[in-house]
């Protein structure tokens, strides 16, 4: 049995999001729920997609899929969710 990595940040309280990143072969995935989905969808997936573009430029890693659970997270703390699941999910594959 193949286990899939994943690392997550975040929580479902309100005001916040939980961001779980996945490995994929090549590629990336980008999935959105939440409260927030319908009506701010894509400037979501656009600071989701400027927030990997810069990891992965910094570490080279390519091929993710991220899950975001959104309940109302503002811009920012999209970003840095984002972010530190990220690196959990690189520091997970150096170990």
């Amino acid at each position: 049995m193949n286990s899939v990595r994943t690392a997550q940040a975040g929580t479902v309280e309100s005001m916040d999001c939980l961001v779980t990143v996945s490995e994929l072969d090549e590629g990336r995935i980008v999935e959105i729920t939440g409260s927030s989905a319908a009506r701010f969808k894509d400037a979501m997936e656009a600071r989701i997609n400027a927030a990997l573009d810069a990891l992965e430029a910094s570490f080279g890693k390519k091929g993710v899929k991220v899950s975001v659970q959104d309940n109302g997270a503002l811009d920012i703390v999209l970003g840095a969710r984002v972010e530190a699941a990220y690196r959990r999910f690189v520091e997970v594959d150096e170990l």
